[in-house]
């Protein structure tokens, strides 16, 4: 079982982007991301409708990442600290050696590459540093856009579940996407 610690933050970067640990100093940001429903439609959480609830996502953020359960972090472009985004591990499963990324991005800031510049380097990350073997993508099948990019980042389609989650008072549809560490094959 893989052993998951990140009592010391890794703050990412790429060729354009700073990867970073959310603060306060986030919270307009994360909730102009949450509370916009264009970019809420395809994930199955409730839409912020409050600067206290992104107050209290940050704080229990900052708890799971302290206890090690996820990782997230806030997509910046370099030399610029405002947030345009967030990309992480949001389900550690340890004994599998896989996690679920995920990630959103200012509508303002789309189209530009900037969440595949991300996801690999988020992708190589849990390859390299956490020692993950799978990594996979859930989701929902009207969601083109994150479709096109997984696959862009080279990530496979594994299937179509039918009504394999339950929110807001129905059944919806999931489609996962996997990477294998081909490092450890």
């Amino acid at each position: 079982m893989l052993n998951i610690n990140f009592s010391t933050f890794p703050n990412l970067e790429t060729e354009r982007l700073k990867l970073r640990r959310a603060d306060l100093h986030d919270i307009n940001e994360l909730y102009a991301l949450r509370s916009d429903t264009e970019i809420m439609k395809y994930i199955p959480r409730p839409v912020a409708t409050t600067l206290d609830e992104i107050s209290e996502f940050i704080k229990l953020t900052d708890e799971k990442i302290n206890s090690s359960e996820l990782i997230n972090w806030v997509i910046t472009i370099k030399g610029n600290p405002k947030m345009i985004g967030t990309i992480g591990y949001y389900y550690i499963k340890p004994e599998h050696y896989r996690a679920e990324i995920g990630y959103m991005l200012l509508p303002e800031f789309q189209g530009r590459g900037y969440i595949t510049e991300a996801i690999a380097k988020v992708v190589n990350y849990g390859f390299t540093e956490m020692k993950l073997h799978s990594i996979e993508a859930v989701i929902e099948p009207e969601n083109f856009a994150s479709a096109k990019v997984l696959e862009k980042c080279n990530f496979n389609k594994e299937g179509h579940l039918k009504e394999s989650e339950f929110y807001n008072g129905k059944f919806i549809d999931t489609v996962i996407y996997s990477k294998l560490n081909e490092s450890v094959q």
